[in-house]
C-alpha cells in the first residue's frame, strides 16, 4: 500500500466518523430513565452568562458535539488532500501526519477517560493508519532537497533571458 492510498483510507474512516458522530448526536434521546431526562431538562432550562452570552450547559454540550463532528469532516478533507501531495512527495506529508497522529492519540486518551468505547474505535483506527503511513512514507525516499544556483548580476545584460545569462556568453558575441 502506498502513502497516498493509506491517507485516502484514513480520510474515509474520518468521513465515516463524521457521519456517525453527527447522525448519532443529532438523533440521540434520553433512554436511561427519569434521572437522565431530568438532567437533560435542567441542562436546557438553566441559563448563565458565559463571556457575555446567555447560554445553557445544553447549548455548550450540543455545540461541542456538532463541533466534534465538523472536525472529523475537516480531518477527512485534509487527509484526502494530503494523499494527493503524498502521490508526488510522500516525505512532504510526514510532519502533518505526525501532528494528526499525536492529536488522534490525545483525543483517544480523552475519549477513553470521559466517554465510552464506540467513539474511541475510529480514533484508534485513524491513529494506526497514520502510524502505518509514517512508516511507509519514510521508506526508500530521499528527503526533498531544493537546489539553488547562483547567478551573478554581471553574467550578462539584464534584458537577456535568464537562459542566455546563465550560459555566460552574450548572444551578441
Amino acid at each position: 500500500m502506498t502513502t497516498s492510498s493509506l491517507l485516502r483510507v484514513t480520510a474515509v474512516v474520518a468521513l465515516l466518523q463524521f457521519f456517525a458522530h453527527g447522525a448519532l448526536f443529532l438523533r440521540a434521546k434520553p433512554t436511561h430513565g427519569d434521572a437522565e431526562v431530568s438532567v437533560v431538562a435542567a441542562m436546557k432550562t438553566h441559563r448563565f452568562n458565559f463571556g457575555g452570552s446567555m447560554r445553557s450547559y445544553w447549548d455548550m454540550y450540543f455545540g461541542y458535539g456538532l463541533e466534534a463532528a465538523f472536525i472529523c469532516l475537516v480531518e477527512a478533507v485534509l487527509f484526502w488532500q494530503l494523499a494527493t501531495i503524498a502521490g508526488a512527495a510522500p516525505a512532504m506529508v510526514r510532519p502533518i501526519v505526525v501532528l494528526f497522529l499525536v492529536a488522534n492519540i490525545a483525543h483517544a486518551i480523552l475519549v477513553s477517560r470521559y466517554f465510552f468505547l464506540t467513539p474511541l474505535v475510529p480514533d484508534v483506527v485513524i491513529a494506526l493508519l497514520l502510524t502505518w503511513t509514517m512508516v511507509i512514507s519514510g521508506r526508500g525516499h530521499a528527503p526533498l532537497r531544493v537546489s539553488t544556483m547562483e547567478i551573478e548580476a554581471t553574467s550578462g545584460p539584464s534584458h537577456l533571458p535568464l537562459s542566455k545569462q546563465v550560459s555566460g556568453r552574450s548572444p551578441l558575441t
